[in-house]
């Protein structure tokens, strides 16, 4: 399936984000009336003060507070991991795009799941909406496919099927990865990060759906999954 990929040539990469103020009463008039509007779109039969915990899915509305990354060394026999959270979405942005400056050469691809939905757009929008280098990786304009190194575990097991979704959770128990999701889900970030303050709760979390991926992905190659990671 993706065999010939060599697991040291990928990047791994998962973003958690949230809701850009804490409560919609805390947004300006103008932003209340812009998620409102996308409250509508989306069909919901709640209030936008009731759904806006929501907002963290849309770039627009929201805003990243931690990129975790996974790699293998050169002999791709260890697992690395690299995290860049904090409140500060712009320093950790420059941070993230330092270190791909420094590590990420022509040979490289990203992998994520849901990448092409969620985590690769979702960074390109907000580097351009706070004025960060977007990294030539990251383009894609102009590009043909073939060009393009971004992998996607969810894409990769859809197999063609279009309306197919599988959650990494799911796909983690179906190869007999470690659970990502024990200690807290992507529910609970509004929370830690809003009410708790809690990001190291947050990246721990993060990292941990970086290294199940990474065990998905060496299944897809074939590869025995690690019984420690």
């Amino acid at each position: 399936m993706i065999h010939h990929i060599a697991k040291e040539s990928v990047i791994f990469i998962d973003i958690e984000t949230v809701p850009a103020a804490p409560e919609f009463a805390q947004l300006r008039p103008l932003w209340q009336s812009l998620w409102a509007v996308k409250h509508h779109s989306l069909g919901r039969t709640d209030s936008p003060e009731e759904s806006y915990e929501r907002a963290g899915i849309y770039a627009e509305f929201g805003k990243i507070i931690c990129i975790s990354l996974g790699y293998y060394t050169r002999k791709g026999n260890t697992r690395r991991l690299i995290s860049f959270y904090g409140h500060e979405e712009q320093e950790l942005l420059n941070g993230f795009l330092r270190w791909l400056k420094k590590n990420y050469t022509g040979h490289h691809r990203f992998c994520a799941h849901n990448g092409k939905e969620f985590d690769y757009p979702w960074l390109c929008r907000r580097m351009l909406i706070l004025g960060v280098e977007l990294p030539e990786c990251l383009q894609l304009m102009g590009k043909k496919p073939w060009e393009i190194n971004h992998l996607d575990t969810l894409e990769l097991w859809k197999f063609g099927d279009f309306k197919h979704y599988t959650p990494l959770r799911l796909l983690a128990a179906v190869f007999g990865a470690d659970d990502p999701k024990q200690g807290m889900d992507g529910s609970a970030v509004y929370s830690k990060y809003w009410l708790e303050s809690d990001l190291e709760s947050i990246r721990e979390y993060c990292e941990a759906d970086v290294l199940t991926l990474m065990s998905i992905f060496e299944a897809m190659q074939g590869r025995n999954i690690p019984s420690e990671t």
